[in-house]
């Protein structure tokens, strides 16, 4: 049955990625098929090894300390608060250590460790699906930078792009997710899921590229180095990540507060009016492609709610409420929710997108701007994927 819910699945987002295809004619099937089974061999090793399972259980570990790592500066500055025993306040559990997780990617950043990781990383994924060094590159730069730093790595290139390449840039920018970042959704969904979906969503976001948006990269295209070095002394660069961490923190909090407040208001009038709360209506429209991703029938509407949230709102949001009814919902469930949720697309991220382009660039900005619910479809087509094969072991 497993097998036929893969199928379903990949099924759903085929048809879905043809029907918004910019050129139906020339989906790039080659490049689709190998983009693939890397993702099969991926998520195989990774969740239906004893090696793989036991790596990730170790590399959750290490998150896990590094977040108690964190702790230690979190506690100086705001140790004064008093807390209740049993409970946490989500800005300084989750949020604040972003700052230290930021502070270290900017040490690996310095000292050439994360530039050589994704040149190579980049150059690898190139040779085996033929996206284009500049694609391959900035695939994996955006999993370990984030946006908006990653597009500063290409700035000299974004106004040279073609509308078709900086389709895929963005993308890969928004299926992905920072560093940074996955300390923070440990704490709320499985760690083995969010280091999985990391992997997988490089190569979701270049397969739905392949479908919604076809080309062939350029023959004579260069590899990007990031321009961030050791031209700036060490903690200059230091200081640098630790303030955009904390930046990053604020903002996360701020979107959250009004996001979370407004779907509580949505909810809340809803129930008065139609006797059915906001999320539980949308989770209506996302229920059948929860139940063509695999999710057993029972869970559908909660994890079809779970999909709209995070669209409408952002992941943090979602995973927010998953953390809270996760032992409501099946193993095989929770497995699809968690990968599906460890991304960025959202609408608020086309904002961030388009914002970040458009800063140094204003025609490619005006560019995204016009591709931007495609783009988003794209993503969320990517988000799917990862999630269904994901759900095919459990």
């Amino acid at each position: 049955m497993n097998f036929v819910f893969l199928l379903t699945g990949i099924l759903l987002v085929f048809v879905i990625g043809w029907l918004i295809s910019s050129d139906r004619k020339h989906i790039r099937f080659g490049t689709i098929g190998r983009l693939f089974m890397l993702q099969i061999i991926i998520s195989f090793i990774c969740l239906h090894t004893s090696g793989g399972v036991n790596t990730l259980k170790q590399i959750s570990l290490f998150f896990n300390w590094l977040m108690k790592q964190a702790a230690g500066g979190v506690d100086f500055v705001f140790g004064g608060f008093v807390i209740k025993a049993g409970s946490s306040v989500f800005f300084l559990s989750v949020l604040m250590p972003i700052v230290f997780i930021s502070a270290l990617v900017g040490i690996l950043n310095y000292i050439k460790v994360l530039p050589f990781i994704i040149k190579w990383a980049g150059w690898g994924l190139n040779k085996i699906s033929g996206m284009g060094e500049l694609e391959s590159y900035f695939a994996v730069s955006t999993s370990v930078l984030g946006q908006p730093e990653v597009f500063l790595t290409i700035k000299d290139q974004i106004p040279k792009l073609t509308e078709q390449r900086l389709y895929t840039i963005s993308a890969s920018a928004m299926s992905a997710v920072s560093a940074a970042m996955l300390a923070s959704y440990m704490k709320l969904v499985p760690g083995k899921f969010v280091v999985v979906a990391v992997f997988l969503n490089i190569l979701s976001a270049l397969i739905i590229s392949s479908i919604v948006n076809p080309y062939i990269p350029e023959k004579e295209d260069k590899l990007v180095e990031i321009s961030k070095g050791n031209a700036e002394p060490f903690f200059q660069v230091l200081g640098n990540y630790i303030v955009d961490g904390f930046q990053l923190a604020i903002t996360v909090a701020a979107m959250l507060i009004g996001f979370v407040a407004l779907v509580t208001f949505l909810n809340n009038s809803f129930l008065a009016v139609i006797n059915i709360s906001f999320t539980s209506l949308i989770g209506y429209i996302f229920a059948p492609i929860a139940f063509l991703m695999g999710v057993p029938t029972s869970d559908i509407l909660k994890v079809g709610s779970l999909m709209a949230t995070k669209l409408i709102t952002n992941e943090f949001v979602a995973m927010g409420t998953l953390h809270g009814i996760a032992g409501t919902l099946s193993t095989k469930a929770n497995a699809i929710i968690s990968a599906y949720l460890v991304s960025f697309a959202n609408f608020g991220t086309i904002g961030i997108i388009t914002g970040s382009i458009k800063s140094i660039s204003a025609k490619q900005g005006s560019y995204v701007a016009k591709f931007s619910i495609r783009l988003l479809a794209g993503a969320t087509l990517a988000s799917i994927l990862t999630g269904t094969i994901v759900g095919f072991y459990f």
